[in-house]
């Protein structure tokens, strides 16, 4: 009789290696909805209203690197899309430099100028020859589909 409550007692001291994850999947839940909420958030951008124009959408291939995109506002403004200025108001010859150190880490990335609508010919010109100063071969327009179209 000894020795079965020796066993018994081994059995009780045992540790119950049971884990309780339900606390878990309520905090991984919480975080998905605080990420679901806040991504949309997070994408920043300069706000230009682009031209609308019949011309053909360009294809989009799977690419190492996004392509340069220099955004000319309607107050005439020149920014870039990447760069440790992403988004900033650039001069000249700074958007020369940092687009020049873009072409030379990737001479083959696309470039392109988003012109406001609104803004004077000229500045788009200028964002142009900016961009053939840096090295870019070849520059594309960016435009807006017509209405019918983007339906």
């Amino acid at each position: 009789m000894a020795e079965m409550t020796g066993r018994n007692a081994r059995r009780s001291r045992r540790q119950m290696s049971q884990i309780n994850v339900v606390p878990f999947i309520d905090v991984m839940l919480v975080l998905l909805i605080i990420f679901m909420i806040t991504a949309p958030m997070l994408q920043q951008g300069v706000e230009v209203d682009l031209p609308e124009a019949e011309a053909e959408v360009l294809d989009v291939e799977q690419r190492d690197r996004e392509p340069i995109v220099v955004t000319v506002t309607a107050a005439g403004a020149m920014s870039l899309n990447q760069g440790p200025l992403a988004n900033e108001p650039l001069a000249g010859p700074e958007l020369v430099e940092l687009v020049a150190n873009l072409l030379a880490e990737s001479p083959e990335t696309q470039t392109y100028v988003r012109g406001d609508r609104n803004v004077d010919y000229g500045r788009v010109m200028d964002a142009m020859v900016a961009l053939q100063r840096a090295g870019a071969t070849k520059v594309g327009l960016l435009t807006e589909p017509p209405a019918e179209v983007a339906e």
